[in-house]
């Protein structure tokens, strides 16, 4: 077995300094012998180590525009998906090249990107791959390398926020105030990117102290606005606040007096505007603000910042299909799509409008694209996983979750997915597991609350059953599934006036043919036959075919 030592300190190289001694190591014989495994896995490859030849399968319209056109910045999780592709590769590489060994130093030292690197290599590789070392090298000291332009094109949030935080200790906005501005700005959004939004908005603050510059009031003025949108904790979200700040980037924008410059900065500002008028629930109010900017783009920006395009048609797409326009939004993620179509991010928005169409073949073709287009996307397969189980392949839901929580243990809407099919199996322990791993995750999970009820119940724990479904109730008030459940169990135990009152609150959030079943029954054995019959001839029509119901009906005339 071949033992290598590699030196995980940031300090060295930056963003996955340690991934990219490892992939100096595996790729340059991978490129020989195997060159399908390095096209595989292009963009991680490329994101770790820029500087090894490896060519671009899979290159996004963003890498062909001017800096200034990239206004899409990676999120927080992209680096997610970049350690899940780089393991595949380490392991595809492994399996044809045989064992080995990896002693790392200085971990601690290390960038988050390979910090998190070394937890996904470890967990799905196995712990014997890399061994944490006793540090033969001494950790450098002095700032970060800093390398803004790769930190902001890659999503490297917290690098980015390291080396901007020290560069903006020792630059005066005298010196080179568009520089200065443009890295208050970039270290700003890092800042929010990793959840440290009081820094970011003290930033913002600072930079209004000291710039007067109409274009970059309005970029921090609408920085603030996103902040108090899209602060992680939702207690902290303030919208009406948020409107006052975006109203100040719209006024600025809307006064400059360059025309593109003006079409590009206001349109920018304005679709901010319409994500603060969603969370104020104004949905209707949102799409026409972006219907605004998307006027100004075609009227002033002919030809121009295609990804701001992209964007505002992306954003009109999901507004299209929640204000209850389905084909108009499919028709501009369609455009979206076409503008670009390498980026993932809008077949997996398709795919989620066609799965709620009902169109499920397209929205599996949806999810595909994504899958392959993207290094491994845990959301892909947790949405692939919906579709199979709506079309009863159930083997294949729970294959994509398992691949889903493989990609990202802490992914709990898959625990719930998961213990959900495991419970209805009968594998009542495995659900159990499940819930107990994503509570540990989210402790006021309502869902995972209800398949716990329905765990005790199946193992006969009938008042820890009932106090799941209460406290599921107590977090969502509105979760059918909970009413139903509980209803069920105060059926079963004979109490009738208890079970009736639960099913008819399920029936009023969702009428389906086997609530009205079941509440039918509820009836029947209260003695209240007149209102099961009303039940069970509206079940009929929910469910003509329906042999029970049939049965029923046809037993009492």
């Amino acid at each position: 077995m071949d033992t290598i030592v590699l030196d995980a300190d940031r300090r060295l190289h930056g963003p996955y300094t340690l991934g990219a001694a490892l992939l100096r190591r595996l790729v340059p014989e991978a490129l020989d012998r195997w060159p399908d495994l390095v096209a595989a896995h292009d963009i991680e490859i490329r994101a770790a180590a820029p500087c090894l030849p490896v060519p671009a399968r899979r290159r996004s319209l963003a890498e062909r525009l001017p800096r200034a056109q990239r206004v899409l910045i990676p999120g927080p999780r992209r680096t997610l998906r970049i350690a899940n592709g780089l393991a595949e590769f380490v392991r595809g590489h492994l399996d044809r090249s045989g064992p080995l060994a990896v002693t790392v130093d200085n971990l601690d030292e290390a960038d988050p990107t390979d910090a998190e690197l070394v937890e996904v290599l470890r967990r799905r590789l196995g712990p014997e791959l890399l061994r944490i070392g006793p540090g033969r090298s001494a950790p450098r000291t002095g700032p970060l390398r800093a390398d803004f332009d790769r930190f902001r094109d890659e999503g490297f949030h917290h690098a980015m926020a390291e080396a901007g935080l020290e560069a903006l200790r020792g630059m005066a906005y005298e010196a080179d105030p568009e520089g200065w501005r443009v890295l208050v700005q970039r270290v700003a959004a890092a800042l929010e990117a990793v959840e440290r939004e009081e820094e970011a908005r003290a930033l913002y603050d600072r930079a209004r102290r000291a710039s007067t510059e109409p274009r970059h009031r309005a970029t921090i003025a609408y920085g603030t606005a996103m902040l108090l949108v899209r602060h992680h904790d939702h207690g902290r979200r303030d919208p009406e606040q948020a409107m006052a700040w975006i109203n100040e980037a719209v006024t600025i924008a809307s006064l400059l007096p360059d025309p593109r410059e003006r079409a590009f900065h206001l349109g920018f500002d304005l679709n901010g505007k319409a994500l603060v008028e969603l969370r104020r629930g104004r949905p209707s109010a949102a799409l026409a603000l972006v219907e605004e900017a998307i006027g100004l783009a075609e009227r002033d920006l002919p030809g121009e910042h295609p990804i701001h395009r992209l964007v505002l048609r992306g954003n009109r797409a999901q507004l299209l299909a929640q204000t209850g326009r389905p084909q108009e939004a499919l028709d501009d993620y369609a455009v979206a799509i076409g503008a670009d179509p390498v980026y993932p991010d809008y077949y997996l928005d398709r795919g989620n409008l066609l799965h709620k169409l009902g169109r499920h073949r397209e929205a599996l073709d949806d999810y595909e694209a994504a899958i392959r287009l993207s290094p491994p996307f845990p959301e892909a397969y947790y949405n692939q996983a919906e579709v199979r189980f709506a079309t009863g392949d159930l083997d294949g839901a729970r294959a994509d979750l398992d691949h889903t929580l493989e990609l990202d243990p802490e992914f709990v809407p898959a625990y719930v997915n998961r213990s959900g099919i495991r419970a209805a199996a009968g594998d009542h322990d495995g659900a159990r597991r499940d819930v107990e791993r994503g509570l540990a995750l989210d402790r006021r999970n309502p869902y995972l609350m209800c398949v716990l009820g329905q765990v005790e119940a199946a193992q006969g724990r009938q008042a820890e059953a009932v106090a799941a479904y209460d406290a599921a109730l107590e977090l969502d008030p509105d979760l059918v599934a909970a009413w139903a459940s509980r209803g069920a169990l105060a059926f079963e135990a004979g109490d009738h006036a208890a079970a009736l009152d639960d099913l008819t609150r399920a029936l009023k959030l969702a009428e389906t043919a086997d609530l009205a079943y079941n509440r039918a029954m509820a009836y029947r054995a209260a003695g209240r036959e007149e209102e099961a019959r009303r039940d069970l001839l509206r079940a009929a029509e929910l469910a003509p075919d329906d042999p029970d119901i049939r049965r029923e009906l046809a037993g009492r005339g």
